[in-house]
């Protein structure tokens, strides 16, 4: 199954699991349930950056399929288990820090390179996670509180979540609105929320950040 496809799985396993949650106690953007195969990454057709990028995730390669960088949720299991894009020109003796067991190599790191809309390509040295030093992300919400009820997040994040599977990578609800993340967006999908939604209802991340 391709990381693609695996992340119709996710989706709708989210889906499920939001419907299932407690009204009134939404979770932030960090809180989206972890899937039974987790998220992957945006399909074809997605936005290329213009520059360099960075992301933070975990990078898995299993036997001699080419690595992958996962940029949404990692099963808990050992090895991990997890799906993203792929990730070229990748070195594990230059990234070190990684771990392989059962015919899986897999590490944490902060990876600089660029995106093509498809594959990411790394360009800088790749840092683990446990010696990055990473810059605080400013609050997506800027300390706003949404207008929007409860009930009426809940159907958008189930509708985002499924109309755009091949897309999103996690969806929640958070102070009032439903915050999404994909793994790079130069505003065209915000503008499409805002269209679909109005504006202040969907508030979409990159997890792949402008480097420099």
């Amino acid at each position: 199954m391709t990381w693609t496809a695996r992340l119709g799985v996710a989706a709708l396993t989210a889906i499920l699991l939001t419907a299932c949650a407690t009204p009134g106690n939404p979770g932030g953007p960090g809180d989206a349930p972890r899937a039974a195969e987790p998220a992957a990454a945006q399909g074809a057709g997605a936005p290329a950056a213009g520059g360099e990028v960075i992301g933070q995730g975990t990078v898995l390669q299993d036997g001699d399929e080419s690595p992958e960088f996962c940029l949404g949720g990692v099963m808990e299991s050992y090895p991990p288990q997890c799906s993203g894009p792929p990730i070229r020109n990748w070195d594990w003796d230059l990234a070190g820090g990684f771990e392989a067991a059962s015919g899986v190599t897999w590490g944490a790191y902060a990876v600089t390179g660029t995106w093509d809309g498809t594959a990411f390509t790394r360009t800088g040295v790749p840092i683990p996670l446990s010696l990055y030093d990473a810059m605080p992300f400013d609050d997506p919400l800027a300390g706003r509180q949404g207008a929007t009820a409860l009930p009426e997040l809940e159907r958008v994040q189930q509708e985002v979540s499924a109309d755009h599977e091949d897309y999103v990578l996690t969806a929640s609800t958070d102070r009032g609105f439903v915050v999404v993340t994909v793994v790079y967006d130069d505003g065209t999908f915000q503008a499409r929320m805002d269209a679909e939604y109005g504006a202040d209802v969907v508030v979409v991340l990159s997890a792949l950040r402008a480097y420099g």
